[in-house]
């Protein structure tokens, strides 16, 4: 039960946080975004893990583990952003969307979770509903007519990359801990983020960001911060697939608080597909 409430945390801060993501990455660019996220991370949770660090590092395989599981949501992240920035956004986030079976194959494949018929099938319930509910018109879900529109193929590499990602942060927070996973990979983020910054001379202008925008970081931050950590822990509790199953519904949860707080307006099928989605995901916690 707790895994589950786990997941469900993951899914409301992930709603939060992404609403927020979205407000920063346009009003600062997206590396400050990141950054923001991660530094926060590295710093806040470094006292936590700070006893087990060097007993960590010595152990190979989970060294390994979590330096794999950091290059590739770098490289995941990067093909995302990429695909944002050179595709349209209707047409890309669906394709995003693939994130969810890829990481629950991942998960019976190499892990041999075992999920029953019902599960697979709620699965499948929130992937469509999360599919229909950020596409805004349906010729964009002909998939065959778009393979070679602007940022299909780095959409398509990217969410097989973040489903990696997933995957491989669950592996890690088994072989290690939640804590631990989300610190290094982190850490390992604001390095790089904070190096590109750099090179393009935008890291000292981030002083004047915090203090001219210091709710919005804070909020995109912390949000996003515990998402992870509570996503990492229920992947120690339940399998990989269910708890990426009921945390991924913040999608859909997403274009619902648009709704409230943009006061943006929804077509049909994109209602169906949060409906369809919060049926599933509620389903898929009470029958675990």
């Amino acid at each position: 039960m707790l895994g589950i409430l786990l997941a469900l945390g993951a899914l409301l801060f992930w709603t939060v946080g992404d609403f927020f993501i979205q407000k920063t990455s346009r009003t600062l660019g997206i590396w400050k975004a990141l950054f923001f996220i991660t530094a926060l991370g590295a710093i806040v949770l470094f006292p936590f893990i700070q006893s087990d660090l060097s007993t960590v590092l010595t152990i190979e395989k989970s060294v390994l583990i979590l330096s794999l599981m950091s290059v590739v949501m770098l490289f995941a992240a990067l093909f995302d952003f990429e695909a944002l920035k050179e595709g349209k956004f209707a047409i890309i986030e669906p394709i995003l969307g693939i994130e969810l079976p890829v990481t629950v194959g991942l998960g019976v494949y190499f892990l041999n979770e075992q999920l029953s018929s019902l599960q697979l099938g709620l699965i499948a319930i929130i992937f469509v509903g999360i599919v229909l509910a950020v596409t805004t018109h349906f010729k964009h879900l002909h998939y065959h007519r778009r393979i070679l529109e602007r940022g299909v193929i780095f959409a398509g590499i990217g969410s097989v990359g973040m489903a990696l990602a997933n995957f491989l942060t669950g592996v890690s927070s088994q072989v290690t801990n939640p804590l631990m996973t989300i610190w290094f990979m982190h850490t390992f983020l604001a390095i790089v983020s904070l190096g590109y910054l750099m090179m393009n001379g935008n890291a000292w202008s981030m002083i004047n960001d915090l203090k001219k925008y210091p709710k919005m970081i804070l909020t995109e931050s912390v949000c996003d911060n515990l998402s992870w950590i509570f996503y990492a822990a229920a992947m120690t509790l339940i399998p990989i697939s269910i708890a990426t199953a009921i945390s991924e519904g913040y999608i859909a949860f997403g274009a619902l608080l648009g709704v409230m707080i943009n006061k943006e307006k929804l077509k049909k099928h994109q209602v169906i597909g949060i409906i369809l989605t919060i049926t599933g995901v509620i389903a898929l916690a009470m029958i675990n």
